[in-house]
């Protein structure tokens, strides 16, 4: 674990009646204030060292990412604001960013990443802690709530959903709607198989043609809406996943269906046990399609709903102001 930076000192002043604080901010309390240190570390959860960074200062709130196969990377700097406010801890998963990489691709699951969250929260002793999952990160929150509800005061699902078979569904809407020639190509590289051809870089991973398919002309109009990002590439997406660990949950046969260990995730019928109060965050056009979101606001009693306009799912890149402030008021009543 390292620190940055030193922590604030504490001013006070020497007065006739006695030492008090100071009522009025020193210019060296106000710098100190206006700094936010990071601090990073591993956690050894179990026998997979998972990577963790902080920042911010407040109660803590934990993020999780999606993918699977992701890193937290993609969350900053958009929400850095939320810093002001809370304590954020990113980690990556097991397997995932910075964090330890198994041979045994079959620890790769929604269940032993829950645990994972739960021995980073212990050793970081954070108590109860807020849960914001985006995307497959949402699913691996759900997970968790449902596994560990005393040790959670809120829980933000962010572009997510509850059930496979529903987000197949969703899935297959998305690739129907893509150009005629598109979606023709992109089928018949499927039913070829899409691990070992190209180059021999290219082997374990999608071939570079049925990436801009999938990525782009697939996927693009689901990700973002007011303001898509001038550096997206669905190459990027293709060098930077963990595919060991995303072909073991997502599945092999592209990107339009999920037919991994993720097909065990089936939390409808579960979510009316969660008691925790829960924010629902989903793009107006979002690539896990609103009608999620609204089936998961209807089963979690007392959740609340927020519909990000003219956003995919990509959200806190399109509209960050709406998206920080829609999650800072839910935590902070502020």
């Amino acid at each position: 674990m390292r620190k940055t930076l030193l922590p604030a000192f504490v001013a006070v002043a020497v007065l006739a009646c006695g030492t008090v604080p100071l009522s009025a901010e020193t210019p060296r309390s106000r710098e100190a204030s206006a700094v936010y240190p990071i601090e990073e570390g591993y956690v050894d959860a179990h026998g997979v060292m998972i990577y963790y960074t902080t920042v911010g200062r407040g109660q803590p709130l934990m993020i999780v990412h999606g993918g699977p196969g992701d890193s937290h990377d993609y969350f900053l700097p958009y929400l850095l604001p939320l810093a002001r406010t809370n304590k954020l801890i990113f980690i990556d998963e097991r397997g995932s960013g910075r964090s330890e990489k198994l041979e045994d691709v079959k620890q790769y699951t929604v269940e032993n990443m829950a645990a994972d969250v739960e021995a980073v929260r212990v050793a970081l002793g954070l108590g109860k802690i807020s849960l914001l999952g985006h995307s497959y990160g949402g699913v691996l929150a759900q997970a968790y709530a449902l596994k560990y509800p005393e040790h959670l005061s809120h829980l933000v699902l962010a572009s997510t959903f509850a059930s496979t078979k529903e987000m197949n569904q969703v899935l297959l809407r998305i690739k129907n709607q893509m150009p005629r020639e598109k979606l023709a190509l992109a089928t018949a590289l499927e039913r070829a198989g899409l691990y070992g051809k190209g180059p021999a870089w290219e082997h374990g991973r999608y071939p570079s043609e049925y990436a801009t398919l999938a990525w782009g002309d697939g996927y693009f109009p689901r990700l973002y809406g007011a303001r898509p990002d001038p550096n997206y590439d669905p190459q990027a997406q293709n060098t930077s996943l963990a595919w060991d660990l995303y072909r073991e949950m997502w599945g092999s046969h592209g990107e339009f269906v999920i037919d991994g260990n993720l097909s065990s995730v089936e939390y409808l019928d579960k979510l009316p046990t969660i008691k925790v109060p829960t924010l629902i965050l989903v793009g107006d056009h979002d690539e896990c399609d609103p009608s999620l979101s609204k089936e998961m606001n209807a089963k979690i009693a007392g959740s609340r709903l927020v519909i990000v306009p003219n956003s995919g799912h990509m959200a806190f890149v399109d509209q960050p102001i709406l998206w920080n402030r829609n999650v800072e008021v839910f935590l902070n009543g502020k």
